[in-house]
């Protein structure tokens, strides 16, 4: 609390000279300013527990847990993810202190508004040496001691959970999981992103790579400083005899956290908690180019991991199965209004007081020292949400908000890391050739940080249903607290902004639209049923208090009928053998088939969803991609800044190979602008672009690097490296990036092998997925390509090209998914005219 200080007589009499009052007090004044308040701020963690006011107890321990729990993932994001995935992360180029300021513009990341940069007035720690090159964070007076030591005391040790709902089985109730194990550490000063102290570290060790504690400069240099080596090509991050100072966990709000789109921050690097949402969804993250941070730009896995645009993340990227799309990441707001599909066949583990006797742990389970806390198997009807972008988590929400948890990185090396496909594997009867169900039953035996999430996941879902933060946040409360700011008790009515509107869109464009929409958007992007000329879409659901209407019906729709970029809807984890098979029910595995896809669809892949356009105005780019609308980037699209991460994907669709436009027929991106007005712009411009299919540029991202990989054995004689075998294969610049993630070199290698060993085999194989005659022709094309490779192997990414040109079913077989133009479809409204055009836009932006 901030107090002034008493002045005495004498000081009011000289305030009153100096604002202009004479003795008999008749002029009129110009108010005083307050004196500054020089108090040094504190930094706690209060203000994060300040937003709890209102929730239930549950919703509370959900929300915590939703900003705080990794769940046990530090050891997977600092260890395993480089160790098997082989792409590196460097976690201080992403996080140091020093540049606090700029990491929203460079990585999208939400500064946490406890944290302080040391050296800071009111900082606890004066200098980055007590700190190791971060921000302090509230709870690292305690953590900052057991850098290098063991026993630190986790502080999700001391959560506080709620009741265990009343009518689960009493072991159920009494016995949950040590809160320990959802593993909290402290705050990076990114919100969402966690770190703990690693009891390796070597500080004597550190300070002769890096010169201080406080520099990361040492561990982020080449292995070698020769261009002819293959360790030049490789950073200290990969050497693991070099420990460092934090383990870096992630939890849900690394992605999820973002800027209260109706009370945003005036300065995007110093939000308040006032100006934050745990549940909005980050539409400025890079999260794909965090996670290849440490890895080279010229590396195939940053060429094809960094290729997602802000705010949209590639959740198979890691349980890779060679679908390279990213989708959006949701925007967790109305929950409550939901649809949900009943009647549905679910398989899933349900609490039970006890097993049978005899029964296998595969279908029932007990867990040991925990009397009546037992868990059973069996199939039943239920009513589920279908989550994703094309419904495939559908065995439940619960089920839906633990397996973000494994994407995350939790339980990894106990339940499935050996599940995933490893790419570099060729032997078909080797481990890890191709994917293998998870199975929910071993990962809760075996990982305490399963059991620790499973047990609350209640009081997440409660806290998605019910808080604040999840509630719509339409236009016209955004506008008003815009007014407020500068003429507190001013309101801006829902007639204001139609008014306002209407000057923009043309009078009466707010009603107009609301008819354009029910004639031609409703069917899909409304959750109440026909007719919908009688449906009010703002009308409120007393039992909530929120928006009746989700504004979508949640239903899968084939995707030939949306005609988006399809590679996402072709994404196979959870089909049947698949790694997340147990998160989709019989009703996914069962759908129909779509017609008219070229790539593998069975198993229920080639539909998206009908999503929400609730609060549409703020959540543009449009579609699963972001890819409809201006592109987005951090510095205006610096060029030579090394954090401007934007890639040019405007292409010449008419030409061969779709090359990107010249440099000076790009369309600029758009800087970030969270600001009220600065995402209603970009809404506007993302409208225009989807209601006018003709006029979108075509969008394709292209590797901006060549691609370099040097295939066979080296040796190094203590002067210099030397190949006894093997090759170069280059990948150049320009091609596109999707191509290459999507191409199922397995399958392709195998058939080169059979096509030189049984090529009657293989063309019979074939001519179950294509006409004979085109099986015939790409049994002799295979052929071709083998002889060829073998005379030149160097010659690889060619041959495969120019084969592709000669017989283009090729390219239909071997790649997961062909689309390459990112932002077309949806053509749905070019029709309108102008003038409903400009409805729509006016009423959407209403809702």
């Amino acid at each position: 609390m901030k107090t002034w200080t008493r002045l005495g007589l004498a000081g009011v009499a000289m305030l009153a000279a100096l604002a202009g009052f004479n003795a008999a007090g008749a002029e009129e004044t110009t108010p005083v300013s307050p004196p500054p308040d020089l108090t040094p701020p504190t930094y706690t963690d209060a203000g994060f527990h300040a937003v709890e006011a209102g929730l239930s107890p549950s919703a509370r321990a959900g929300r915590e847990i939703w900003f705080k729990a990794t769940a046990g993932n530090a050891r997977f994001h600092t260890y395993t993810f480089q160790q098997r995935i082989t792409a590196l992360i460097d976690w201080y180029g992403v996080l140091r202190g020093d540049h606090r300021e700029d990491r929203f513009k460079s990585w999208g990341l939400i500064n946490d508004p406890g944290c302080c940069t040391p050296g800071s007035a009111g900082c606890p720690a004066k200098s980055y040496e007590e700190t190791y090159g971060f921000d302090w964070c509230p709870g690292d007076d305690q953590l900052l001691g057991f850098v290098g030591k063991p026993g630190y005391r986790d502080p999700a040790c001391d959560f506080t959970d709620d009741s265990a709902a009343p009518d689960d089985p009493e072991g159920h109730r009494t016995g949950r999981e040590s809160s320990c194990n959802l593993a909290f550490g402290t705050s990076t000063g990114a919100l969402g992103f966690r770190k703990f102290p690693n009891p390796r570290f070597d500080a004597a060790a550190w300070k002769k790579l890096n010169g201080s504690l406080s520099s990361w400069e040492g561990y982020d240099r080449r292995l070698s400083d020769d261009p002819n080596r293959t360790d030049y090509r490789m950073r200290k991050l990969a050497d693991a005899a070099i420990e460092p100072p934090f383990l870096i966990g992630t939890a849900c709000a690394s992605c999820h956290v973002a800027f209260d789109p109706a009370r945003p921050p005036a300065d995007p690097a110093h939000p308040t908690w006032e100006n934050l949402s745990g549940l909005v969804g980050n539409q400025y993250i890079r999260i794909s180019e965090i996670l290849v941070s440490g890895t080279p730009h010229d590396d195939l896995l940053w060429q094809t991991f960094a290729h997602a645009r802000p705010g949209t993340s590639d959740t198979s990227a890691i349980p890779n199965d060679q679908v390279n799309n990213a989708g959006t990441i949701n925007a967790l707001i109305n929950i409550a209004q939901r649809p949900t599909f009943a009647g549905e066949s679910v398989d899933r583990w349900r609490k039970t007081a006890e097993c049978p006797a005899g029964a296998a742990e595969s279908a029932c389970w007990c867990e040991p020292g925990k009397p009546g806390k037992c868990w059973a198997k069996s199939v039943a009807t239920e009513t589920v949400h279908h989550i994703l972008k094309d419904g495939s988590d559908s065995i439940g929400a619960l089920g839906a908000i633990q397996r973000v948890y494994f994407n995350i990185g939790s339980c990894a090396e106990q339940c499935w890391l050996n599940h995933l496909t490893d790419l570099r594997q060729m032997d078909p009867n080797g481990r890890n050739f191709g994917q293998t169900p998870f199975d929910i039953g071993q990962c809760r035996r075996d990982c305490p940080n399963f059991r620790a999430i499973e047990d609350r996941l209640p009081n997440i879902l409660d806290f998605f249903l019910t808080a604040p933060e999840g509630h719509a946040k339409d236009l016209r409360e955004a506008r008003q607290n815009q007014l407020q700011a500068s003429q507190p008790g001013q309101v801006y009515a829902e007639a204001d902004l139609t008014s306002d509107l209407e000057k923009s869109f043309g009078p009466g464009s707010v009603a107009r639209g609301q008819q354009v929409f029910a004639a031609n958007c409703a069917q899909c992007h409304s959750s109440n049923k026909a007719p919908f000329e009688a449906v009010d879409f703002r009308a409120i659901d007393a039992r909530t208090g929120l928006r009746a209407d989700w504004l979508g019906n949640d239903v899968p729709t084939p995707v030939t009928e949306v005609g988006t970029d399809r590679c996402r809807a072709l994404h196979s984890n959870h089909l049947q053998g698949h790694v997340w098979e147990q998160f989709a029910d019989k009703d996914y595995h069962a759908r129909k088939t779509v017609s008219g896809i070229l790539e593998p669809h069975d198993g229920g892949r080639g539909y998206y969803r009908n999503i929400s356009l609730l609060n549409l105005w703020a959540h543009a780019p449009f579609l699963h991609n972001n890819a409809v609308g201006p592109e987005l980037c951090g510095w205006s699209g610096a060029k030579g800044n090394p954090y401007e991460l934007y890639r040019p994907s405007y292409v010449d669709a008419s030409q061969p190979g779709k090359p990107l436009l010249a440099a000076d027929q790009q369309p600029a991106c758009w800087a970030y602008d969270p600001s009220v007005d600065g995402r209603f712009k970009l809404y506007v411009a993302s409208m225009r672009d989807l209601l006018n299919p003709a006029q979108r540029i075509p969008k394709a991202t292209k590797l901006d690097q060549d691609i370099v990989l040097d295939i066979g054995p080296r040796i190094f004689d203590g002067n210099a490296e030397k190949r006894l075998a093997g090759f170069t294969v280059r990948v150049p610049a320009g091609a596109t990036a999707g191509n290459v993630g999507n191409f199922r070199h397995k399958d392709f290698i195998g058939d080169l092998v059979q096509a030189k060993l049984h090529p009657d085999a293989l063309e019979a194989r074939l001519a179950t997925l294509l006409p004979a005659a085109e099986a015939k022709q790409l049994t002799a094309e295979m052929q071709s390509i083998g002889k060829a490779i073998v005379a030149d192997p160097g010659r690889l990414v060619e041959v495969v090209k120019e084969a592709r040109a000669r017989t283009p079913v090729l390219w239909q077989i071997y790649a997961s998914c062909s689309e390459e133009i990112e932002n077309d479809g949806h053509r749905f409204g070019e029709d309108l005219s102008e003038a409903d055009k400009n409805a729509l836009i006016a009423f959407l932006a209403t809702l």
